[in-house]
């Protein structure tokens, strides 16, 4: 028994969100250093060298405190935010609820946190010893009419700090923020966002990415994989939380509003990957993210079309152990599959498919 499940019964009788800051808090303590990876598990993606594909998502370390920390439970990379250009308090509470017996969660946080300011002394003084790479997913204060001035301050102000960028229009928990996934909205909000990275002061600017919601229509996936593809885009990150809520969940929250993660997510989520994949004829990579709790998970959002796959929920019911045994069983599943690298599985369905 691992020490997350000697102490995972006192967690969870404290509210999930406390849990979560005192989980948050605890890794900021813990000591930095990268753990060392097969090198079958290396991969080469928006530039840079990923010692392996398993990222923590945005949502986890909205503040950039503890991003550093993350390699030493084993990830690859880490994502921090969503940042807003001024700090907000996100949407009263309660708003984090666990669904244990469907191993997901419900969060109507409404991008609660401290503002570019507060991240980017963070990152300035933490940044060149990081030894991870970094990803800044940016988001817009609920009030702001003018979205994309939103994401220009974001990318203006934390674009030299990062290794890649994200625009995040695909959370529900902000009023209209989905609307702006619309192929006119979006196709602005990319030029004008492109244009503040410029201005950032980063000797090259940063990779700019999209996370979009798992609750598209076709129609939605064709726009955003045209404006991916036009060269405005250099990576997608599929997908964000659903607002859709499966029959069958924990009756005791699942009528909650908010998005859904974990579990429930993982086929829809992989589906809308699997067609990005295939719209895109694979010529962008694609990040995976939605109900990853383990190496099979992982690799099927690989062999979907993921080139790095991210996780966040699962670690609420598994603990930090996770990732460990996660990227073992990853190994084990190329070597099944007769396979030298995680490269050689991106897309591999698509290829083998009758």
């Amino acid at each position: 028994m691992d020490f997350y499940s000697l102490i995972k019964p006192i967690l969870w009788r404290l509210d999930p969100e406390r849990a979560h800051h005192l989980a948050l808090w605890a890794l900021a303590h813990a000591p930095v250093g990268a753990v060392g990876d097969d090198p079958r598990l290396e991969i080469q993606v928006l530039g840079r060298r990923f010692g392996n594909p398993i990222g923590l998502a945005a949502g986890f370390d909205k503040d950039a405190k503890a991003w550093r920390q993350a390699a030493r439970l084993g990830f690859g990379f880490a994502e921090v935010g969503s940042v807003t250009p001024r700090p907000q308090p996100g949407n009263p509470r309660p708003r984090l609820f666990r669904l244990e017996r469907d191993r997901a969660v419900i969060n109507r946080m409404g991008f609660n946190n401290e503002g570019v300011e507060a991240m980017a002394a963070r990152l300035k003084v933490a940044r060149p010893q990081s030894g991870i790479v970094l990803g800044v997913n940016l988001g817009k204060n609920k009030e702001t009419e003018d979205a994309a001035a939103d994401y220009e301050i974001g990318a203006r102000r934390l674009g030299a700090l990062a290794d890649y960028v994200v625009i995040n229009v695909s959370s529900p928990n902000t009023p209209g923020l989905r609307a702006l996934q619309g192929k006119a909205p979006l196709t602005a909000l990319i030029a004008r966002t492109h244009r503040a990275l410029a201005e950032s002061g980063a000797a090259s600017p940063p990779p700019l990415l999209l996370k979009i919601a798992p609750d598209l229509t076709d129609q939605d996936l064709a726009d955003i994989a045209e404006v991916a593809l036009e060269g405005k885009l250099a990576a997608l990150i599929a997908t964000n939380t659903t607002i859709a809520r499966p029959s069958g969940l924990d009756p005791r929250h699942a009528a909650q509003a908010g998005g859904l993660s974990g579990r429930p997510l993982f086929k829809p989520s992989t589906r809308i990957l699997r067609e990005l994949h295939r719209r895109t004829g694979g010529k962008l990579p694609l990040i995976g993210v939605g109900g990853v709790a383990s190496g099979a998970d992982a690799y099927a959002k690989i062999r979907a079309g993921a080139s790095l796959v991210q996780l966040y929920s699962a670690l609420v019911f598994e603990g930090p152990a996770l990732v460990h045994r996660l990227k073992r069983e990853l190994l084990q599943c190329l070597e099944r599959d007769g396979l030298r690298s995680i490269g050689e599985a991106v897309g591999l369905d698509h290829r083998t498919a009758p």
